[in-house]
Parts: C-alpha cells; sequence; structure tokens
C-alpha cells in the first residue's frame, strides 16, 4: 500500500503548482514545437540550397561569357597588331601614294641647320598618278596691312 507524503511547508505550495495527474498534456505543444522547428529548418536548407544552386548555374554561365569575350578581345587585338605592323603600315602608305622620307635636317635652337635634307625618294606609279591630278587651289589670302589699325577702345580712351 503505498501512500503518498504529506508534504509541509514550503515543499506543499510548490507541490499545488505543479499538475497532479499524468503529463500527457504538457508533452504535447513540446512535441509540436520540435517537429516544427525539424520541418522549418529542413524547409529552409532545401531554399538555401536551392539558391545556392542557381547562383552556381549564373556563375557557370558567366564564365562562359567571359571566356567567350576575352577570345573575341585576343582576334580583336591580333586584327590591330596585322594591322600595326611595318610591313602593312608601308603597303598602306604606298596606297595613298606617300613615300619615304629623304635624310633629315635638324634646327638647332640658335637657328643654324644641322644635316643636309635630301629629296623624298619617289614612289614611281604613285608619283604619276599624283601629277596626272592638279593640286586643289586655295582661295588668295587678304593683303597684310603694314600699319595696323586702332582699336576701337583705344580711340575712345584717346
Amino acid at each position: 500500500m503505498s501512500r503518498k507524503p504529506q508534504l509541509r511547508g514550503r515543499a506543499a505550495r510548490l507541490a499545488r503548482l505543479l499538475p497532479a495527474g499524468p503529463s500527457q498534456a504538457a508533452r504535447t505543444p513540446f512535441t509540436l514545437l520540435v517537429v516544427l522547428l525539424l520541418g522549418g529548418g529542413l524547409i529552409t536548407l532545401l531554399l538555401l540550397n536551392s539558391s545556392l544552386n542557381e547562383g552556381s548555374f549564373q556563375l557557370s554561365k558567366l564564365k562562359k561569357d567571359t571566356q567567350e569575350l576575352t577570345d573575341e578581345e585576343q582576334e580583336l587585338q591580333k586584327e590591330v597588331d596585322e594591322y600595326a605592323a611595318p610591313d602593312a603600315l608601308q603597303r598602306r602608305a604606298r596606297e595613298l601614294g606617300m613615300v619615304p622620307g629623304g635624310d633629315p635636317a635638324f634646327l638647332n635652337p640658335d637657328g643654324t641647320v644641322r644635316g643636309v635634307p635630301g629629296p623624298a625618294a619617289a614612289a614611281p606609279s604613285a608619283l604619276h598618278e599624283s601629277a596626272a591630278r592638279p593640286p586643289a587651289l586655295l582661295p588668295p589670302a587678304p593683303p597684310a596691312s603694314p600699319v595696323p589699325a586702332p582699336s576701337p577702345v583705344a580711340a575712345a580712351t584717346g
């Protein structure tokens, strides 16, 4: 025969606060809370994983685009280098009728000439083509007056 011992004083007051019967009802909210937390965590993990996969796909697409643009840049740079090569520049200059320059002469700061200037080398076909065309005529320049005209400001003050 089991009998509960009688509690006295402070222990009795605390015992009245606790439920007297079996505690099945107290476990249900706790179990529900744990299930909700686990379910929310799994859903959050699934959403996080999906967004990371989407970012990975975007990253691989951007890397592919970057590689294509890098290849295009290299092709364009190669084309620019081909146009800038000395033989290509010489060929294009000859097409435009340009000829190699002669021996250069330099002016010193005091006005004397250093070196002997030489004539430009004549290109046989380009020279004849340019000689066949008459040069464009420029309009005549207005004659320069030897005495400058007085300014309106000087005439008004003087």
